[in-house]
């Protein structure tokens, strides 16, 4: 067995806390799907999971945020063409094009159906932006088509075996590939994480779209990936990768990372010391 061979093997069984992560956080984690993940699942409940990330990322300003923190990682191009995957709802990528004038932007997202409703709304329709449904892992797109291709809430869906080729792929089609997804919490708070996110979703929710909410919720926090993951998730898809990684706190919601990948030459300078991390208001 080649190194590479070595490596992928130790990805496809790392946990989501890492190569050393504690007896007790492999405990808090799941192999179980997402209905998001599921074939079985149908378009409508799938859908309601999707708006309730839209709500929650309005009501928090994740949208408006995440879009800031884009912005920021390709403040040093004046028309940044950009790649989002796992669009889901699209609102990403539509908060980047009102604040960036010149900025051009690709959303994608594997689900067909999110892809045809973004299509048909108001940012199907912006001559700067263009919708592809998209696997993560398999980009039709040349080398360095993108000065940034990111991954927002999304990332932790993929197995570690598949979320190294999607990084590999993503820094083969982007300068820069940038994640902003959940931050694995202690074991202790995912016990808790249903006590305190339920009310919240009582709060902002119709009364339908608090179940699958709430069970996409619990399931993406035990399968979120820790920042000791994400390097490791990083050098296995390229030993000399460029990994920058920072806490994002938010006053609502769960803690987030944001992590930012670039193999040696991509870049011109390090982009992530100046990225924003203010609270979420």
């Amino acid at each position: 067995m080649g190194p590479a061979d070595m490596r992928e093997h130790a990805i496809a069984a790392m946990p989501r806390g890492g190569p050393n992560a504690s007896w007790l956080d492999r405990r808090f984690q799941t192999e179980a799907l997402e209905y998001l993940d599921r074939d079985d699942i149908p378009d409508g409940i799938k859908q309601k999971v999707i708006g309730m990330l839209d709500r929650l990322g309005t009501a928090t300003n994740q949208h408006q945020h995440h879009a800031q923190i884009t912005l920021e990682a390709v403040c040093d191009i004046s028309h940044p063409r950009i790649l989002e995957l796992g669009a889901g709802h699209g609102k990403l990528s539509a908060k980047i094009l009102e604040l960036h004038p010149t900025a051009t932007v690709t959303v994608s997202d594997l689900d067909p159906t999110s892809v045809a409703n973004i299509a048909e709304g108001e940012l199907g329709t912006n001559p700067r932006a263009r919708t592809e449904v998209i696997d993560a892992t398999a980009i039709d797109a040349e080398d360095h088509s993108f000065d940034l291709v990111v991954f927002a809430k999304a990332f932790h869906h993929l197995r570690p075996a598949v979320a190294c080729r999607a990084i590999a792929e993503a820094t083969r089609v982007g300068r820069r590939f940038l994640v902003i997804d959940l931050k694995r919490q202690n074991p202790l708070a995912l016990l808790l994480f249903p006590i305190v996110r339920l009310p919240m979703l009582l709060v902002l929710l119709p009364w339908s779209w608090v179940w699958p909410g709430m069970h996409d919720a619990f399931i993406s926090a035990l399968r979120a990936y820790s920042a000791s993951a994400f390097e490791a998730l990083g050098r296995a898809a390229d030993p000399a990768m460029r990994i920058d990684i920072q806490s994002l706190q938010t006053r609502l919601g769960p803690p987030s990372l944001t992590v930012l990948f670039s193999r040696p030459g991509a870049t011109r300078h390090d982009r992530m010391s100046s990225l924003s991390v203010t609270p979420l208001i």
